[in-house]
């Protein structure tokens, strides 16, 4: 119904808000589950990334301490070969009745058989030291140089092992680059083994499913011993690492920022394997690219389907509404606004109106119409009645509101405007008057055409008859009777005196414009 979408567009701008709503509140609801599916996802990744990572530092830490623990403990069976030779462990450079001949020939002995010991290993130190700090075998210049007249007495200090009279240091007098192993063979004896702190690479080898990870080697005092990062033997374990692990013999910590596993070994030493969680968390990121990926697109295509299903679903709707909104406000026969509409939309834009503005209420009844039901029957005098609303929208423009207020009486309420900027309004309304009533004269009934209706037409002006439509509804009902007594076929425009020559009436002779 074309004259009435302006009326119609409320209730169909509801209908289709609702539907957007139902859309973008779907749309809403499936982004947000799918994001916190994603984000679990992600977060439950990175859970299991970690504990997998935490998992493999804490066995290949272990792994690591056996390895030490196996190092050390064949160091210390190589040191227990040189008491092959008896003269090891009995003759003491240190006694005094010591024939110099037989002490020769003993100290060779003795000689041969650690340097045939030594060749079996890379050590830097293998002999014995007496306390009078006469060596036989393999002692280092460097040994002798850093000990001095204490070479005895210091290295005694390394057995710290009561049980076994043996011990091991790293870091002995600041010196980082050996690792020392004492045993003492007497009271006056040491046999003493050093290699290379170096040498424990093969000890530590790091696998490279975990190159982030940095191994270290500790002493008591958590001095590094041995790093698989350069430039860090000698100096103390970091901070970072130390406050997690620091007084536990056996641990694994992990948290934001480390993945931390400690293991004790050797005499009060440590193995810590230590690997940074962003490294352990850079290898899930092409994982996390995916699961954001896939939750993108499903996201996409749940709401791509919600949306047609929607519109599915609610077109059907729509029609019933539309039909419905139609059946409500349409009256069927004529195809224009039923009483009840047309009170309602003209009372609302005349309450949205300025007294400037003009508008005019425009009742109309149809002559002769009686006639016609009782010569041709109800449903000719239908036939005439749409017809009749064919012709209203053919003379007013789209902006004006038509309606059927009655059996045989219609209503027009003028929101069009001349297009002539030099005709007043009243001119307006009056051509349009004339033109309906032209309209009615041109129209006979009966299947020869003989049964001629016409129009009697009463015109009230806003806001000069009134500023609602009872009062417009009223002066126009007056005007309208006016016309019916002046010989119908007419329009007349309200006057407050509309009886005698004083009302503005338009007899049959008026010519149409």
């Amino acid at each position: 119904m074309a004259k009435n979408k302006e009326q119609k567009k409320p209730d169909m701008q509801n209908v289709s808000r609702l539907k957007i709503s139902m859309i973008l509140g779907y749309a809403v609801i499936v982004v947000a589950a799918v994001a916190f599916v994603s984000m679990l996802a992600v977060r439950k990744t990175d859970t299991v990334l970690k504990n997998k990572v935490s998992s493999m530092v804490s066995s290949l830490n272990v792994q690591m301490k056996l390895n030490m623990n196996s190092y050390l403990s064949r160091m210390e069976t190589i040191g227990t070969l040189a008491f092959a030779a008896e003269e090891a462990y009995t003759y003491d450079a240190t006694n005094p009745d010591n024939d110099e001949y037989e002490a020769l020939n003993t100290e060779k002995i003795i000689s041969d058989k650690l340097y045939s010991l030594c060749i079996m290993e890379n050590f830097v130190d293998y002999g014995i030291v007496y306390r009078n700090n006469h060596t036989v075998g393999k002692i280092s210049n460097g040994t002798v140089s850093m000990l001095g007249e204490n070479l005895f007495s210091e290295l005694e200090s390394i057995v710290s092992r009561q049980r076994t009279k043996d011990g091991w240091a790293a870091g002995f007098q600041d010196n980082f680059k050996r690792v020392y192993y004492v045993k003492q063979i007497h009271e006056n004896a040491l046999l003493v083994i050093s290699f290379y702190a170096t040498e424990l690479e093969s000890v530590f080898d790091n696998p490279e499913t975990l190159n982030g990870m940095d191994v270290r080697l500790v002493n008591q005092n958590y001095d590094i011993i041995y790093s698989s990062a350069n430039g860090e033997v000698g100096l103390p374990l970091v901070p970072e690492i130390m406050e997690r692990i620091q007084n536990q013999g056996s641990a694994t910590v992990i948290d934001n920022q480390y993945v931390v596993s400690v293991n004790s070994c050797g005499d009060d030493w440590n193995v810590i394997c230590a690997v940074p969680t962003a490294i352990i968390l850079s290898e899930k990121n092409e994982m996390q690219l995916y699961i954001y990926m896939i939750a993108f697109f499903s996201a996409l295509l749940a709401v791509i389907m919600g949306t047609v299903l929607s519109v599915k679903i609610s077109n059907p709707v729509t029609d019933i509404v539309t039909n419905l909104d139609t059946k409500a406000h349409i009256d069927q026969l004529t195809g224009i606004l039923n009483k009840l509409s047309f009170e309602e939309y003209t009372q609302t834009r005349l309450s949205r109106s300025l007294t400037i503005e003009n508008h005019a209420l425009i009742l109309i009844d149809v002559d002769n119409f009686k006639g016609v039901n009782d010569t041709l029957g109800h449903t000719y005098g239908d036939k005439v009645l749409s017809a009749i609303g064919g012709l209203m929208r053919t003379t007013f423009p789209e902006a004006d509101y038509l309606g059927r207020v009655g059996g045989d009486e219609f209503a027009v309420f003028v929101n069009s405007l001349p297009k002539d900027k030099n005709m007043s309004y009243q001119d307006y309304v009056s051509r349009k008057c004339e033109e309906l009533c032209q309209g009615f004269r041109n129209h006979y009934t009966g299947d020869d055409g003989n049964y001629k209706i016409s129009a009697s037409i009463g015109v009230s002006f806003f806001p000069t008859h009134g500023e609602s439509f009872p009062e417009l509804y009223a002066n126009a009902d007056k005007a309208l009777y006016f016309s019916k007594h002046q010989g119908k076929d007419t329009f007349t425009f309200f006057h407050p005196e509309l009886h005698g020559q004083e009302a503005d009436t338009h007899e049959k002779e008026s010519t149409s414009e």
